[in-house]
C-alpha cells in the first residue's frame, strides 16, 4: 500500500500526517509530496525521517491512493494525471466538488456511494462538513425546505500566511497581509472572491456543496461568511425552515445518536461549543439548540469544529480509511 500527501508541507498537509498517526494508518510506504521549492527537505511520519518529493517523482513510484491539499491549481492538473496512473485521489481543493462526476463525500453520510470506478473524489469544503454533518439526520427525518447560514470562520482556513498576520499584529510587528484589513481585534463579512451577485466564492460554496451532499437542491440556503481571529475552529449560527414540525427533546436524541456529533448544550452551566474547546478535535459540536419561535417548525443550532481536523484532514483520512477498509481501491 502506497499513500501520497501532495501539499504534505502545508497546514492542512501536516494536519493530514499528524492524524494518519494518530489512527493508525499506516501504509507500507508514504511519499510526502510539494512543490519544487520544497522539494528535498524533510517530513516525520510515524518516527521516520521522509524526504519530501515533486509530483513527477511520487507518479513514477506508482502510489496506490493520494491525498490531495495543495490547491486547486495543482490538483487540476495532477489529480488526473495520478488517476491515470491508476491512484484513487482525494483532493482537498474546490477544483472538482462540483463536477457532476465527482462524488463529494463526508464518509457518515455518502460513504457509500463510492466504488472503484471512481479514480477522483473530493473532500467537501470545511464549513460544509460541520453543517451537513448536523444537517443530515434532520433532513431525512423532518425535510429541510431553508437553512440562514451565518460561519465565524478561523484564520486558519485562509492558511499560514493569515495565520502569521493574525500573530503579527498581536506582537505589534508589521509583515505581510493575507487580508484586505486587519484581522486581530475585528472582523469582516469577507471569505473567498466576491462575485457578481454580491456574494462570495465561499457563501456559494456552502450551499452547491450542502445540495450535493443531501442529493436535495430543493432546499432554499443563503448564508454570510464571517473572517474572525480565532486560531482553529469554524463556528456556525444555523437557522433551520422544516417541512414537519418536531420536539426538542427528538432533535436533541438524533443528533446525540449520529456518529461525529457530540451534544454541548447546557446554557446553565454555561455549556455550548466554541473553537477554543473544539480545537485539536475530530468531532462536530452542536449546542444553542432551540426553537425559532418567529415561525412555525423552525429550529436554531451553533455548530463548531476544528476546521483543520474534521473539516479538512479527517474527513480525507476517513474517506482513505473506508475506501481501504471496502477494498475498492
Amino acid at each position: 500500500m502506497k499513500l501520497a500527501i501532495v501539499g504534505a508541507t502545508g497546514l492542512v498537509g501536516r494536519e493530514i500526517l499528524k492524524v494518519l498517526e494518530e489512527r493508525k494508518f499506516h501504509p507500507d510506504l508514504l511519499i510526502p509530496v510539494a512543490s519544487a521549492k520544497s522539494a528535498g527537505i524533510s517530513v516525520m511520519f510515524n518516527n521516520l525521517t521522509l524526504v519530501v518529493q515533486t509530483n513527477a517523482e511520487a507518479i513514477e513510484l506508482k502510489p496506490d491512493l493520494a491525498i490531495f491539499s495543495a490547491g486547486a491549481v495543482v490538483s487540476r492538473e495532477w489529480a488526473i494525471r495520478y488517476a491515470s496512473a491508476g491512484c484513487t485521489v482525494i483532493d482537498n481543493s474546490s477544483a472538482w466538488r462540483m463536477d457532476p462526476d465527482v462524488p463529494l463525500i463526508v464518509p457518515e453520510i455518502n460513504a457509500s456511494i463510492l466504488t472503484s470506478s471512481h479514480k477522483i473524489i473530493a473532500n467537501p469544503n470545511c464549513s460544509t462538513i460541520q453543517l451537513v454533518l448536523a444537517l443530515a439526520p434532520l433532513h431525512e427525518k423532518y425535510r429541510i425546505r431553508r437553512l440562514v447560514v451565518s460561519t465565524y470562520q478561523s484564520v486558519t482556513g485562509t492558511g499560514a500566511k493569515a495565520v502569521l498576520q493574525l500573530e503579527n499584529e498581536r506582537n505589534n510587528i508589521l509583515g505581510a497581509m493575507a487580508y484586505p484589513h486587519p484581522i486581530d481585534l475585528n472582523l469582516f463579512p469577507h471569505g473567498g472572491d466576491f462575485l457578481e451577485n454580491g456574494y462570495t466564492t465561499e457563501e456559494m460554496k456552502l450551499r452547491n456543496e450542502t445540495h450535493k451532499i443531501l442529493n436535495d437542491y430543493s432546499i432554499r440556503i443563503t448564508s454570510t461568511i464571517v473572517r474572525v481571529p480565532v486560531l482553529g475552529g469554524h463556528s456556525e449560527a444555523v437557522n433551520i425552515e422544516f417541512e414537519h414540525d418536531f420536539a426538542i427533546d427528538d432533535i436533541v436524541a438524533e443528533l446525540s445518536e449520529t456518529p461525529g456529533i457530540v451534544i454541548q448544550d447546557d446554557p446553565a452551566k454555561n455549556l455550548y461549543p466554541m473553537p477554543l474547546t473544539a480545537r485539536g478535535s475530530d468531532s462536530v459540536f452542536v449546542g444553542r439548540i432551540r426553537r425559532d419561535e418567529s415561525q412555525p417548525a423552525s429550529l436554531n443550532l451553533f455548530i463548531v469544529a476544528d476546521n483543520l481536523r474534521k473539516g479538512a484532514a479527517t474527513n480525507a483520512v476517513q474517506i482513505a480509511e473506508y475506501i481501504v477498509n471496502a477494498e475498492i481501491i
